[in-house]
């Protein structure tokens, strides 16, 4: 509780106080300037911000959906015994050591249209000429699947775990019923999962939603402003103009629009399922 409230809270709270104020400590008067509310008014009619948060709600949607569906697949794969099962599944789980800032090197160098390998086969192969420094869409479908191939791997560890610990007596139950497969899985597995499920959904909606390292490594926000995710925008704002005041206000309203969707996300998969059993 200690660390939490030196390392957590008192940092927020410090956040919150600077989100009050105009600043920038490398000003000639870096004097902090107090203007009300002012910065919570300019962020309602800043277009910039408001369109880095449509982005990000778009990445987040396509990377968190996808991660979750193929985690789920893989996952139920790695139930069964396979040649070369402890292979794959060690393989699988690499990205997951690699820091996101090395996963958007690496990335850069695969997609840069002269040097890049997959420039190079997908016009070798399909035709296809890919360049993310002048292609918005393809920029931004790069990043989703960057993201899909860095996270997927904890969703399926997090989706092996949940269903291990199933009874297999439910199943068994079932199966003499008649229960066709999609009928368990709707009826058994995903209700039975379904902390498992959102509680993994809650890690990585947190974490997409403050994705900067990648992004900033592979596009920088770019080209325009088709990549500039929420935390490329805070980054830019607080950096390069040094405007700590309105940087820090962004902050505040990104993790209180974080929190209404982990609840939003709560109260429709969870609260349910906890009165039906209440």
């Amino acid at each position: 509780m200690v660390i939490l409230f030196f390392f957590g809270v008192l940092p927020f709270v410090y956040v919150l106080w600077v989100s009050f104020h105009q600043w920038n400590p490398f000003a000639v008067d870096p004097t902090m300037v107090f203007n009300g509310a002012d910065n919570f008014r300019k962020i309602v009619f800043d277009a910039a911000f408001l369109n880095s948060v449509g982005v990000t709600v778009m990445f987040v949607f396509f990377a968190v959906v996808s991660e979750l569906i193929i985690g789920y697949f893989l996952a139920q794969a790695f139930m069964r015994d396979f040649p070369g099962k402890s292979f794959f599944r060690t393989i699988h789980t690499l990205p997951l050591i690699m820091a996101p800032i090395i996963v958007g090197s690496v990335w850069k160098l695969m997609m840069t249209p002269s040097i890049g390998i997959i420039p190079h086969y997908l016009n070798l192969w399909f035709g296809i000429s890919v360049n993310i420094g002048t292609s918005p869409a393809a920029a931004f479908t790069t990043i989703v699947i960057m993201d899909i191939w860095h996270w997927t791997p904890l969703v399926t560890l997090t989706l092996i775990a949940a269903l291990v610990s199933l009874p297999a007596d439910p199943f068994e139950q079932a199966q003499i019923d008649g229960a066709n497969k999609r009928q368990i899985f709707w009826h058994i597995t995903l209700p039975m999962i379904a902390p498992a499920v959102v509680a993994t959904v809650f890690i990585r909606l947190m974490d997409a939603l403050r994705t900067v390292d990648e992004v900033w490594m592979l596009t920088g926000g770019g080209p325009g402003s088709a990549t500039r995710f929420v935390g490329v925008h805070i980054f830019k704002e607080v950096f390069p103009k040094t405007n700590y005041g309105y940087g820090s206000t962004i902050s505040v309203i990104v993790l209180y629009l974080t929190i209404v969707a982990c609840w939003l996300l709560y109260v429709t998969m969870l609260a349910p399922r906890n009165s039906r059993k209440g």
